[in-house]
């Protein structure tokens, strides 16, 4: 089975309801670039990278597809046989950019799914369950509409709340904090996310003006030096998010021992292949973390899932897939869902999603024959 034209796709992803608001960056519409690997044997398999603008990380679509374009010629005419022997072509032919090379990490595993007749959670180790919990991300809104959401959210059956501060007055984020635990108390595991909004003596202070609730506090602060420094000094844990760049810089961390948890995103660190490694680093140390991706359609949501499902669900934090911000689905037939605030893992062969035939347009690249 080898390589024999790569397709390369982009589509808008608008954000339902408007915008979507964190502490460092607004954002409207997302736009989502998609790689259609087609064999010899006329199987193709789908990857997807999708960042959430320019500032959330040191990532943005068109340095995706410009890396893409420097990685796709050499892959033309490789086998769909050996993982780690295409993640090293990648890397001859583009030093870093994870996040554009966890699209064809996506790509390679599902054509190898198919041929292999196995879901891509098989390849990854093997599923523990058959459905994963999902989180729900309320974006930065005052404390009375947050709380409001918290508690529908609770109601339809999400087990986790990731609640965004930052980006405003420190008052405002601590009577969000305390408004949410009023409105759902025991009833879900919080997150404060900070999405590295946060000085380190507002991360304190904070800490200290809700240190009744229990929560986990995401990435108050924007470096890792300065994440270090909260040990010690915040009675919540914390959580790496932003950070972990790559796998080294979770080594790095599990290592100082200045995360509790992580929230992984499957695309920064390199792709599904990358991911288990870390997930099993955690393993070692018996660290919680999540499992999903910044933004994206149903073939990262199926990435995302695929691999929730591989993990220990006592350190499964959860899989958010941003399916409740979007309109549609690229897979009408099999798409990736949330019911009941989890979401049950695909049992095709691969990722087990395709997007429908025609609906992304024509390719706005192709390499090979």
């Amino acid at each position: 089975m080898r390589i024999e034209r790569i397709n390369i796709y982009t589509t808008a992803l608008p954000v339902k309801g408007g915008v979507y608001r964190m502490a460092s960056d607004n954002v409207e519409s997302l736009d989502s670039t998609l790689v259609e690997i087609v064999t010899n044997d006329g199987l193709t398999g789908w990857g997807e990278t999708c960042p959430i603008g320019p500032v959330y990380q040191p990532h943005h679509a068109l340095g995706a597809r410009a890396a893409i374009a420097e990685i796709a010629p050499g892959l033309i005419g490789s086998e769909i046989a050996s993982i780690r022997l295409l993640a090293k072509r990648m890397d001859e032919r583009l030093n870093g950019h994870g996040y554009a090379k966890a699209a064809f990490d996506m790509a390679f595993l599902d054509l190898l799914g198919q041929r292999l007749a196995v879901p891509v959670s098989t390849l990854l180790g093997g599923a523990l369950t058959d459905r994963v919990p999902a989180y729900y991300s309320l974006i930065v809104g005052s404390p009375e509409e947050t709380a409001r959401i918290a508690a529908d959210k609770v109601k339809a059956g999400y087990p986790r709340l990731q609640v965004k501060i930052g980006g405003r007055d420190l008052e405002e984020d601590v009577a969000t904090v305390h408004k949410v635990w009023e409105a759902v108390g025991y009833k879900a595991r919080i997150a404060v996310d900070g999405n590295r909004g946060l000085t380190v003596a507002s991360a304190i202070h904070l800490d200290r003006l809700c240190q009744a609730i229990p929560f986990v506090f995401e990435q108050p602060c924007n470096t890792m030096d300065e994440v270090a420094t909260l040990k010690g000094r915040v009675t919540h844990p914390v959580y790496l998010d932003e950070n972990t760049e790559d796998q080294n810089a979770v080594l790095r961390a599990i290592s100082l021992g200045i995360a509790d948890g992580f929230g992984f995103k499957v695309t920064r660190l390199g792709g599904l292949t990358k991911m288990t490694t870390v997930r099993d680093l955690c393993a070692i140390r018996s660290l919680p973390h999540s499992c999903d991706d910044a933004w994206g359609g149903d073939i990262i949501a199926a990435a995302c899932v695929h691999l929730a499902a591989t993990v220990e669900p006592r350190r499964m934090e959860g899989a958010w897939i941003a399916q409740e911000y979007i309109d549609g689905h690229f897979d009408q037939k099999n798409p990736v869902v949330i019911e009941k605030g989890h979401i049950a893992v695909p049992q095709r062969p691969g990722l087990g999603v395709k997007p429908e035939p025609g609906m992304l347009g024509k390719p706005v690249a192709t390499y090979g024959d």
